[in-house]
C-alpha cells in the first residue's frame, strides 16, 4: 500500500543569487525560518532543507564583490537570469574559482546546516542539479579545470562529496540527501561521459550511508540527449540507499515505480504547486487542479503564483 503522507515533506531551497528567494546564513535568517519550523511540526510534518549555490546562474547585482563564480569561466549563452531589480537580463561570465577559495564554499554549506539543525530542520539536502554550482563541477562541460576539483570523473566529484563529508559533522548521515540531475538540460548543462559520471557518484554516495538520494530520472524536465538516461533503476544498482525519484510522475506511474521496487519513494514538485493538498487528492481519489504553467511560479516581470496561491479541493457534499 502506498503511504501517500510520505508526500508531507517540505523542501526548502537557498539559492545564491535570485530575486525573492530564501536564505539561512545569519542568526536573523535562522530567527525567522524557527516560526516556518514550527509551524511545519505543528501540521505533523517534516521539513528539509535545501542547500544550494547556483553558481553561474545567479547575477553579479545580488553579490556584494560585483561577481558570480563557477569551476570555469563558461557563461550561459540561451535565455536569461533575473537581476535585483527583478529585470529579465543576460547571463554573466563567472570568475573561475581559485583552489584555495572551494573549501571556503563547502563551509557555507556546513554552516548553513549547523543553523538549520539549531532552528529545528529534520534534515538537509545538497542541491546537486540542474545546472547550480554543484552541478556544474560534476559535469565535464562546464568543468574544465586542471586541478584535484577537475579534469577525472574521480575530481570532478569532490567537491559534492567534500560538502557531504562536511554535513556529516553538523548532522547524522540519515539525515542528510543529495538531489541529482543526471539527465538534465536546465542550465546548459548535460555531458556525454554522464552515465559513467553520475553513476560513480551514486557509488561513493552510497559509502556514507544517507538517508537518500533524490533523482530526476525522467526527461520531462529537459533532457540533454548527449549520452543514455540514468534511470531510477541504474540509481538503485549504484547507490545502497533510498532512492527518491522525481520528474513528470503521476499517480499510477509512482505507484508502479514504488511497488516494483525500482524506487523506494517518488516526489512532485510541479504538480504540487497546483495542488497543494496533493497527498490527500491522491489519496481520496479527488481530481488534481492542472498543472500551473511555468511563468505562474518562475519569477517573472509581472510577478508569479506560487504554493500559498492555490486553494485545497473541495469536495461537494
Amino acid at each position: 500500500m502506498i503511504n501517500y503522507r510520505s508526500l508531507r515533506l517540505v523542501c526548502v531551497r537557498l539559492p545564491t543569487g535570485w530575486l525573492g528567494t530564501p536564505a539561512l546564513y545569519t542568526q536573523d535568517h535562522a530567527d525567522a525560518w524557527k516560526k516556518v519550523v514550527d509551524a511545519v511540526h505543528a501540521k505533523g510534518s517534516k521539513i528539509v532543507l535545501q542547500l544550494s549555490h547556483m553558481g553561474r546562474q545567479a547575477h553579479t547585482s545580488f553579490n556584494a564583490k560585483g561577481e558570480i563564480v563557477a569551476p570555469s569561466a563558461i557563461a550561459i549563452k540561451e535565455g536569461h537570469t533575473v537581476n535585483a531589480a527583478g529585470e529579465a537580463v543576460s547571463h554573466q561570465v563567472p570568475r573561475a574559482l581559485e583552489t584555495h577559495e572551494i573549501p571556503l564554499i563547502v563551509e557555507d554549506f556546513r554552516k548553513s546546516a549547523a543553523l538549520a539543525k539549531a532552528v529545528g530542520f529534520d534534515g538537509v539536502e545538497v542541491h546537486a542539479a540542474n545546472g547550480g554550482l554543484a552541478d556544474t563541477f560534476l559535469q565535464s562541460v562546464t568543468n574544465k579545470r586542471t586541478d584535484k576539483y577537475g579534469g577525472s570523473i574521480v575530481n570532478r566529484a569532490n567537491f559534492v562529496l567534500e560538502i557531504v563529508e562536511a554535513l556529516k559533522t553538523v548532522w547524522p548521515s540519515d539525515r542528510i540527501g543529495v538531489r541529482l540531475s543526471p539527465n538534465g538540460a536546465h542550465g546548459e548543462v548535460g555531458s556525454q561521459d554522464n552515465y559513467e559520471t553520475y553513476t560513480y557518484v551514486l557509488q561513493q554516495l552510497s559509502k556514507h550511508d544517507l538517508g537518500y538520494v533524490a533523482l530526476l530520472d525522467g526527461v520531462g524536465f529537459g533532457y540533454h540527449n548527449k549520452c543514455r538516461v540514468v534511470t531510477a533503476f541504474d540509481a538503485k544498482k549504484h547507490f545502497k540507499g533510498n532512492v527518491i525519484a522525481n520528474s513528470s510522475y503521476t499517480r499510477d506511474t509512482a505507484e508502479g515505480a514504488i511497488g516494483s521496487g525500482s524506487v523506494d519513494a517518488v516526489c512532485f514538485g510541479r504538480l504540487h504547486i497546483s495542488n497543494p493538498d496533493l497527498a490527500e487528492r491522491f489519496q481520496n481519489d479527488w481530481p488534481l487542479a492542472p498543472e500551473a504553467p511555468h511563468e505562474h511560479y518562475w519569477y517573472g516581470e509581472k510577478g508569479a503564483e506560487g504554493y500559498v496561491t492555490y486553494e485545497a479541493y473541495s469536495p461537494q457534499l
